[in-house]
């Protein structure tokens, strides 16, 4: 049996700025992705973040 599909087609509202859910769900992402590649770069590599960017 199979699912009827939803009648009412969803309205996305269009990102906004300043601070809303859309800019914030975003920027948490991408903060994440950011502490993911620092723990990667820091596990091959070695050394913190800032010693192989040469920067300590």
């Amino acid at each position: 049996m199979t699912q009827p599909q939803p009648s009412v087609t969803p309205k996305f509202e269009e990102p906004k700025f300043g601070f809303n859910d859309y800019a914030e769900r975003l920027n948490g992402r991408a903060a994440m992705i950011g502490f993911v590649a620092t723990l990667i770069i820091e596990y091959v590599t070695g050394q913190g973040l800032l010693s192989w960017l040469g920067l300590y």
